[in-house]
């Protein structure tokens, strides 16, 4: 029995005269993955009995990766159990002190500490009063950081989509490669699931690095934004509680007791009439429900983060309330400049002038199919 293959033809001839033919624009299957895959020998390397030395007592363990790991205790046979009980209560007695210290560190952290400064220059410079301060800082820094990093996104899904039929038909013929090789050397059904599953995995990462479009550069904003979100969360925590005990933190935390303004004049107490924490979760929501309204079909995966963040949105609005007016007032700066941001990037002239390509679920008219979609999801169905 042997085999002929070349670009565009696959051969088998053996003795039962079975021939297959087929024309193929590249070859899919990697020469590294003939062979039936053989579990039981993988699975017996992962069985290699490993030992464990208690000062010269050798005794038997768990099944180890390789038969090179080993533990070392040093501490006497005789009293073996009692330090060992006692090394794990410790253990845990730490762990559970450290909480808070982990939390006081992050807190007097340098990240926070810049954007305490960020804040008091912007403040200093500007002269507006605290609530002010913070709109314009959350304004310019969602705009200057943020938006850029979400054109880059929309660049990078864009290229993604448009890889899809190309996947799509390397898919198929990976299909029928796996079909005719798992028919010569009697693959089983797994085994052929297995070596399909592990070439689509290299060719779809060969298209990526292609047309540098990785899905996990997309995820770059979430790697800017929630790290940004935290530290100056944690800035005007380290403000309305003075925290540090310094003249300047004194002197801003008086600033924030009248530093607020309608309802919630002083920002280092919590908004008693909850209206801060409802408009946070609101417009959270609303933020969710214009993405689950612009995509067409929702994938699983969608669909749980979807789920999620419904939920979260709805949390946030209790956890809110027991937290200073400043963070909170912060958070729905934030949220309200998303909103924007999402809206804007939605009109065909700005999408023109990002560069931004036209996909399926774009449309002449935006905003009036929103709110279709809108009316016809949660009001005509009521």
């Amino acid at each position: 029995m042997f085999f002929k293959y070349g670009k565009s033809l696959i051969t088998r001839i053996g003795p039962s005269e079975f021939r297959c033919f087929k024309v193929l624009s590249k070859r899919c299957l990697h020469p590294m993955s003939f062979g039936p895959a053989n579990m039981k020998r993988r699975q017996q390397r992962l069985e290699n009995p490993v030992e464990i030395f208690l000062h010269g007592h050798r005794c038997p363990s768990a099944t180890s990766r390789s038969p090179r790991f080993a533990s070392y205790i040093p501490v006497p046979s005789q009293h073996r159990t009692v330090t060992s009980a006692a090394a794990l209560s410790a253990a845990s007695v730490q762990q559970a002190n450290s909480n808070y210290g982990l939390f006081a560190k992050m807190a007097d952290s340098a990240p926070v500490h810049l954007a305490e400064n960020v804040l008091l220059s912007v403040q200093d410079m500007t002269g507006l009063p605290w609530w002010a301060t913070i709109m314009c800082t959350t304004m310019a820094l969602r705009t200057v950081v943020t938006l850029p990093l979400i054109v880059y996104q929309m660049h990078i899904l864009d290229k993604v989509e448009k890889l899809q039929p190309e996947i799509q038909n390397l898919a198929k013929e990976l299909k029928y490669e796996v079909a005719v090789y798992g028919k010569q050397h009697g693959w089983s059904e797994k085994d052929a699931k297995f070596h399909f599953r592990k070439n689509m995995k290299r060719l779809v990462t060969e298209l990526y690095i292609r047309d540098n479009c990785h899905p996990f550069k997309a995820g770059l904003i979430m790697c800017i934004q929630i790290p940004m979100w935290i530290f100056i969360s944690m800035a005007l925590r380290n403000f309305s509680f003075n925290t540090s005990g310094s003249p300047t933190d004194e002197l801003v935390h008086t600033q924030l007791q009248n530093g607020g303004t309608l309802w919630f004049p002083d920002l280092t107490m919590p908004d008693s009439t909850w209206i801060l924490p409802v408009i946070l979760g609101s417009v959270n929501l609303l933020l969710v429900e214009m993405f689950a309204l612009r995509t067409v079909e929702l994938s699983r995966f969608q669909k749980y983060i979807t789920i999620f963040l419904r939920v979260f949105s709805v949390v946030m609005i209790p956890l809110s309330a027991s937290l200073p007016s400043g963070m909170v007032f912060y958070w729905v700066s934030s949220s309200f400049v998303g909103l924007t941001h999402n809206l804007f990037l939605r009109s065909p002239t700005v999408r023109r002038l990002f560069r931004l390509p036209r996909t399926k679920m774009d449309s002449d008219t935006p905003y009036k199919d929103l709110l279709a979609a809108f009316v016809a999801k949660y009001i005509r169905r009521k």
